[in-house]
């Protein structure tokens, strides 16, 4: 791993808060790039789907320019959080929901190409693991609009950007529940 230091004058901070902990199939999704930030900034998956709470992770070199009282933190130091933080850390000491999302991902992949293509209603598909951004053909109604009928049939996904939707199954989705939700997204285009 390449490690990107402050000695060349430039703080690296990865922002991990929906991409770390496991998402694309890596611990941290910096790590399909080689590289070793100075700094995380990490949530949303640091409380397990339980309780908000974030983290900033880094060196005493680099945390260690504050002093109490000079920082504050939104989800900081509360207890339940915290034990809900260091149980999902615990869980991904085994690396086995890191494997899981890497192979759901590539099924989960596979699948969202499958909808692309001359005519298809999909454009592009990018992601890594269980975290995938969609972009539905404007023909195929906007990604709020495919949220929204996905929605009704039991799937939640997020979008983000006119025609992009976000798919970001729990890392626990078993295959099956996976194939669910995409069955429901080509109801929704109409593929069959």
């Amino acid at each position: 791993m390449r490690r990107i230091t402050a000695e060349r004058g430039v703080l690296f901070v990865a922002d991990e808060i929906q991409s770390g902990l496991g998402r694309t199939g890596r611990t941290f999704a910096c790590e399909h790039e080689g590289v070793v930030p100075d700094m995380y900034v990490l949530g949303k998956a640091l409380g397990g789907g339980v309780v908000p709470v974030s983290a900033v992770v880094s060196s005493d070199e680099v945390l260690g320019v504050h002093r109490p009282g000079e920082h504050g933190s939104t989800f900081g130091g509360n207890p339940l959080a915290c034990a809900v933080a260091l149980e999902v850390i615990a869980m991904l000491r085994t690396g086995e929901y890191q494997r899981r999302a890497a192979e759901l991902g590539e099924h989960l992949h596979a699948e969202l190409a499958a909808l692309t293509g001359e005519g298809g209603p999909v454009t592009a598909v990018r992601g890594r693991g269980l975290w995938a951004g969609l972009d539905v053909a404007e023909r195929f109604g906007t990604g709020r609009a495919v949220s929204e009928a996905l929605m009704e049939r039991g799937v939640l996904v997020k979008d983000t950007h006119g025609q992009t939707i976000r798919i970001a199954p729990p890392l626990v989705v078993s295959e099956e529940d996976l194939d669910w939700g995409l069955d429901r997204l080509r109801e929704v285009l109409g593929v069959r």
